[in-house]
C-alpha cells in the first residue's frame, strides 16, 4: 500500500474532479480500507472554522455492500491478493453454512 500525505480538499477540487463524470452516475463513499464497504452519501452541512472560513461536511447515510475488490485496489487500499481473499470470504459468508 502506498502512503499518502493528506490535505484538506476544497469544494472546488471536488467539483473539478466530478465535472467529467456522468451527472446521472450513482455516487458512493468508500470508507475504511480494513473493512471496505460502499457507503451512501448523506446530508451536507456547512459550518465555520476557527478563522471564520466556511467548511463543508458530507455525512454518511448508511453502509451498503462490501466494496468491489477492483475499487479497493484502485484506491490502493489492498493489493490484488488481499482483495481476492476478502472477496472469497464475503462470498462464503453470504452463502451461509455448508
Amino acid at each position: 500500500m502506498q502512503s499518502h500525505t493528506h490535505r484538506a480538499v476544497t469544494v472546488g477540487d471536488i467539483i473539478d474532479r466530478l465535472s467529467s463524470c456522468d451527472r446521472d452516475a450513482q455516487f458512493f463513499l468508500a470508507i475504511n480500507p480494513g473493512f471496505p464497504h460502499v457507503h451512501f452519501a448523506g446530508d451536507i452541512v456547512t459550518a465555520r472554522d476557527g478563522r471564520g472560513g466556511q467548511v463543508v461536511f458530507l455525512g454518511e447515510a448508511e453502509q451498503g455492500e462490501i466494496l468491489p475488490p477492483a475499487i479497493a485496489q484502485a484506491l490502493t487500499w489492498h493489493p490484488p491478493t488481499v482483495t481476492a481473499s476478502l472477496s472469497r470470504l464475503a462470498a462464503r459468508r453470504s452463502a451461509g453454512p455448508a
